[in-house]
């Protein structure tokens, strides 16, 4: 006869393996978690017990509770930063977002001859990291060696001056540009790809224009699509920092310590050594941005309920 007593041990596996399958995914995410609090977390708390303290002469390091934060909030320079920023981004976000919606829309067309050709060519410059691409667009610019130059040389027209205050701004814009149409392009393009072709079937059927259909079915389609580049572009206009830090050189003139925010946070950290107003500036940015970002969402959200 068998033994009754050992056959209770199967749910006992089954339970064990649906604890494996709950632990499953933590087991994976773990290397992530692991770097994303080792370098992230533990840093940004770091930064932010910085910026409740100041250094003396006197005293040494002590705590100064809101001090550097209500400096920060009255400090010219960083908010003359910020209004150069919100400057910067009014022209750059809609020439951006317009020519990479633009050309995701021919992609998507069909019209266009080796489309996979023009998708890789044009997404391209989002591969060459970001101080290449400033380095290449510094000699082009240069008033004095770069291709402009000798060109309005060779026809004896006045030479291009882009580093003056007037055009560096639009300078630097280019090189975002340049640099980042073809990423919101695939974005764009991909989102249409998504849309379902009995769509147009029923617009050609319905007499609709190709111009139509694009205006009133694809762009509604993807508007989820579009705020979410436009808040991540926002973001990423008001954290500008390489393009201008690499181009000071050139233009020291213009491009002083106190530029942008990211710029004058990183020589008040690094040049004058202030790590603690330096993080006081860093956090003020950072609600700035989330600040500018909320009121975008809120603002396309009641657009949409109406």
């Amino acid at each position: 006869m068998t033994d009754i007593s050992a056959r209770p041990l199967r749910p006992a596996r089954r339970r064990s393996s649906k604890w494996a399958q709950k632990l499953a995914p933590y087991f994976f995410l773990a290397p992530f978690l692991v770097l994303f609090i080792v370098f992230l977390v533990v840093p940004l708390f770091y930064a932010l017990q910085l910026s409740f303290f100041r250094e003396t002469m006197v005293g040494g390091i002590r705590f100064v509770g809101l001090d550097n934060y209500g400096k920060a909030l009255t400090d010219q320079k960083f908010w003359d930063g910020v209004l150069l920023l919100l400057r910067y981004g009014l022209f750059q976000l809609p020439v951006m977002l317009g020519a990479a919606l633009l050309l995701a829309l021919i992609l998507d067309s069909g019209m266009l001859w080796a489309r996979a050709f023009f998708r890789l060519g044009l997404f391209l410059p989002y591969a060459v990291p970001t101080v290449i691409a400033a380095l290449i667009w510094g000699y082009l610019y240069g008033p004095s060696f770069g291709p402009m130059t000798q060109i309005a040389d060779y026809f004896g027209l006045p030479r291009p001056d882009l580093f003056n205050a007037n055009t560096m701004l639009y300078a630097i814009a280019n090189i975002s540009i340049w640099e980042h149409v073809g990423y919101f392009m695939i974005i764009y393009f991909a989102a249409l790809q998504a849309i379902p072709a009995d769509f147009e079937e029923a617009a050609v059927v319905s007499g609709a224009r190709a111009w139509q259909y694009v205006i009133y079915v694809k762009l509604p389609l993807i508007r989820g699509t579009i705020l979410v580049t436009v808040i991540f572009a926002t973001i990423g206009a008001l954290q500008l920092f390489a393009e201008p830090y690499l181009l000071e050189a050139l233009a020291p003139a213009v491009i002083t310590s106190s530029y942008t925010p990211n710029i004058y946070a990183y020589n008040l950290a690094f040049v004058n050594q202030d790590y603690n107003y330096s993080a006081a500036i860093s956090f003020v940015l950072g609600a700035v941005v989330a600040v500018v970002s909320y009121v975008f969402q809120l603002v396309s959200a009641r657009r949409e309920g109406k």
